[in-house]
């Protein structure tokens, strides 16, 4: 019989906390990096992110965040470039939706920049009122059926 040596399973690993809730310090991006609105995730660890620059990129999430961190469309994040290809970035940090605000008021974020929904393909600011689609019955009318 093998002796267990560790200190706990997976589920050990998962419940430790990682002191998320605590203020952080705001970081800025430094050359090299660019900021990006995360448009779709792909699975596999890997984002389709539109950087502040105007490129879509191809974004792989690091190692460090890979289980930790969740991201999801809409998120504000930065990522790394990278020298050799440039439709490809790799994700240094998410941002949380008030660092995200904090970063738009300082001007690092364009003003046309929508932070706390997610970004659904296709849709345009015209279309907004199509989620009111719904009809309103009167009492005569249900009298009627």
């Amino acid at each position: 019989m093998p002796k267990n040596k560790g200190k706990g399973g997976k589920n050990r690993k998962r419940g430790k906390n990682e002191a998320d809730d605590e203020k952080r310090e705001l970081v800025f991006k430094e050359d090299g990096q660019e900021y990006a609105q995360v448009l779709r995730m792909l699975g596999n660890g890997r984002c389709e992110a539109m950087c502040i620059d105007g490129t879509k990129r191809l974004c792989h999430i690091r190692g460090k965040m890979h289980k930790k961190v969740w991201i999801a469309a809409g998120d504000i994040i930065l990522v790394g470039l990278r020298d050799y290809q440039d439709d490809k970035a790799d994700v240094i940090l998410k941002y949380m939706p008030d660092e995200a605000r904090l970063l738009k008021a300082y001007g690092e974020l364009p003003e046309n920049t929508r932070l706390n929904e997610g970004i659904s393909a296709g849709l345009d600011e015209e279309d907004d009122g199509a989620a009111d689609d719904y009809i309103e019955f009167e009492d005569e009318d249900i009298d009627k059926i």
